[in-house]
């Protein structure tokens, strides 16, 4: 909708209305140009152009991943349907159109990546992958520095404050497997806090991450997103991460993750669990500086599909190499 009409970092466009397009795809990038549930700073209407484009290599389609030796984009087959037309004045048929496209890509046996947008839009991403994969049997690994589990934003039951909430009230998710990881602040308020405790919501914040480390906190995380659940979402807004390292964001909060926390803790999941569709979430351009935000969602994405590339293989029995191991073919680090 805004911007080039260019695709992520070069794969092949398809088109949502054309299925033989992305038939054999085994993920689909679609973006969600909405930012009309922000509640402070907006602009991130522009964040799929921006992760699509920012990137200092050739936007040829292929990216060979140095640590896993899996190139994700030619080996899934990625294709780039476009922009779903959201517009910030109408948010509740712009998310119908969003949750259609992405009930549409589950069901073509691909994995939606969905470039947003504010978090508003985790609401129809996940319930589009629940109606593919089945009616509370997915469960909800979630990055961010707040829990979006208001019950209202200025009186709208739809904003980036709310959707896990909704999520929950409608069933596509379980509140008992519905997993955060990364908050802290001032947010929420101690009534929603309750509610949450109510659903049974497992939510590891960052003093817990801090101490505990967090390997222990994705271990545990995973036992219980993998318990009487089929499929996983994963749900990352950027505002996870210190603001030092992603400062284009609506409602920055110090004392985050480490880009490269996020960036390993993305790669482990989907290397070791069943990753049914993912959204990137918050980027705001106006507000990033040297296009640090834009860069981390871009490799967010790219960390996400080069593990499902790698759990591909090893699925099918093949060879594989983890990123510990030692760099092959007489490869070493760059002095």
């Amino acid at each position: 909708m805004y911007g080039p009409d260019a695709t992520f970092v070069g794969v092949p466009a398809a088109d949502l209305d054309v299925p033989g397009t992305y038939a054999k795809a085994g993920a689909v990038i679609v973006g969600a140009p909405f930012d009309g549930g922000t509640s402070h700073r907006p602009g991130c209407r522009f964040g799929p152009e921006a992760i699509r484009l920012t990137d200092y290599l050739p936007h040829d389609g292929s990216r060979p991943h140095l640590a896993l030796d899996v190139d994700p984009l030619v080996e899934l087959g990625v294709v780039d349907v476009g922009d779903v037309k959201m517009l910030s004045g109408d948010t509740e048929q712009s998310l119908e159109r969003l949750e259609r496209a992405v009930a549409q890509i589950a069901g073509s046996g691909a994995i939606p990546v969905v470039l947003g947008g504010d978090h508003t839009i985790a609401l129809p991403d996940v319930t589009g992958v629940a109606r593919h994969v089945g009616w509370g049997r997915v469960s909800v690994i979630h990055f961010d520095a707040h829990a979006d589990t208001g019950n209202t934003q200025f009186g709208s039951l739809y904003g980036h404050g709310t959707p896990m909430r909704r999520l929950i009230e409608s069933g596509a998710a379980r509140g008992d497997r519905f997993l955060q990881i990364g908050l802290r602040g001032y947010w929420p308020d101690p009534e929603t806090l309750a509610w949450m405790a109510d659903q049974q919501m497992r939510s590891f914040e960052m003093t817990e991450v801090v101490g505990r480390g967090l390997e222990a906190c994705l271990t545990e995380a995973f036992a219980i997103a993998t318990d009487e659940c089929d499929a996983v979402f994963l749900s990352v807004d950027v505002d996870v991460v210190d603001p030092g390292s992603a400062p284009g964001t609506g409602t920055p909060e110090p004392g985050g993750l480490s880009a490269r926390q996020l960036l390993d803790a993305v790669r482990r999941i989907t290397m070791e669990l069943p990753v049914a569709g993912m959204d990137v979430v918050e980027v705001s351009p106006p507000y990033d500086h040297a296009e640090v935000t834009a860069f981390l969602a871009n490799r967010v994405v790219l960390e996400a599909l080069s593990g499902i590339a790698w759990r591909r293989r090893s699925l099918a029995g093949e060879t594989v190499r983890r990123p510990d191991d030692p760099l092959l073919d007489g490869r070493r680090p760059i002095a």
